[in-house]
């Protein structure tokens, strides 16, 4: 049988908190060579890497990443079994886990997330993006509580799992002023020829998308593909092309990226789905959420 060694896995813990090897090694009173070694055994043990440096500070690869959602569960443990054998009392936030499918754009994610914040009890919200393969896989052995997605759970897939709509809205698409003073004509027309910044092929909203575009007969110029949103809106913010986005968050992305709403279509649905491995939500914050949602995030908004 093979075994853990919770020393080694502890100094990655607190490397991975500290971002940094020297400052962990200073928390814990270690020279940063013995904590560096330390770390490259469990590495060894895993067979993977778990730290990438970048500049000064270390960043987590995908098994670090994995590896420390696991780290941070075993040692809050560890201490709520100290506390309860002391006779201490166990007090904290609840705590909710929440994978987030990174195609997802994240002003959406934070106003589908607020519900939860706004509970009377304190909360403590743990969120992780990645890859909806992953989050599944991670959701499955209950690394999380709920995976955010655009798309249901597909059939057939091996993880038993739940797919809760929490609601959907129209598109709205966006430009800086200075692309968007070269517009002709009505919308949606005025897309024609135009500069267009859009998701990755792979994603929800761009299959609808360049459906939407091939009925209308509109051909834009695509000049970006993202699979990140919050760049995907950085090229917009810079005028480099035309953006498309929820409706539902048409004020926002106007306000934090000081841009124009060129026009809207309700043609082009985007659905936002909760992912869980219930099918009746009994997390509080979850059950949160999904009311939220359903009686004043979406259906309230006027497109």
């Amino acid at each position: 049988m093979e075994w853990l060694n919770y020393h080694h896995l502890y100094y990655f813990w607190c490397a991975a908190r500290k971002e940094s090897i020297s400052r962990a090694s200073e928390h814990l009173r270690l020279a940063p060579s013995t904590v560096s070694a330390q770390v490259a055994k469990l590495e060894d043990m895993l067979g993977g890497k778990l730290f990438l440096r970048v500049g000064r500070n270390l960043e987590l690869t995908e098994m670090g990443r994995l590896v420390y959602r696991y780290a941070d569960e075993i040692f809050s443990l560890g201490q709520e079994l100290l506390d309860t054998v002391r006779g201490r009392p166990i007090s904290g936030p609840l705590r909710l886990v929440v994978g987030i499918v990174d195609a997802l754009p994240k002003l959406v994610v934070r106003k589908l997330l607020e519900p939860a914040m706004n509970l009377p009890e304190s909360i403590r919200i743990v969120c992780h993006e990645g890859k909806e393969e992953h989050l599944l896989a991670e959701l499955s052995v209950h690394g999380l509580d709920i995976v955010l997605t655009d798309t249901p759970v597909k059939p057939g897939l091996s993880v038993k799992a739940y797919s809760h709509l929490l609601g959907e809205c129209g598109v709205s698409f966006f430009a800086a002023k200075r692309l968007a003073d070269r517009l002709k004509g009505q919308f949606p027309q005025s897309l024609n020829g135009m500069p267009m910044l859009l998701p990755s092929p792979m994603s929800a909203l761009r299959g609808a998308l360049d459906q939407w575009f091939d009925s209308i007969g509109i051909r834009p110029s695509v000049v970006g593909e993202f699979d990140d949103q919050a760049l995907l809106k950085t090229f917009g913010q810079a005028g480099d092309g035309i953006f498309a986005s929820p409706t539902v968050i048409d004020e926002e992305v106007q306000r934090q990226h000081n841009v124009l709403v060129l026009g809207k279509t309700n043609a082009v649905r985007e659905r936002f789905y909760a992912i869980s491995v219930e099918r009746i939500i009994k997390h509080p914050a979850v059950a949160a959420i999904q009311k939220e949602a359903s009686k004043s995030i979406f259906v309230a908004k006027k497109e």
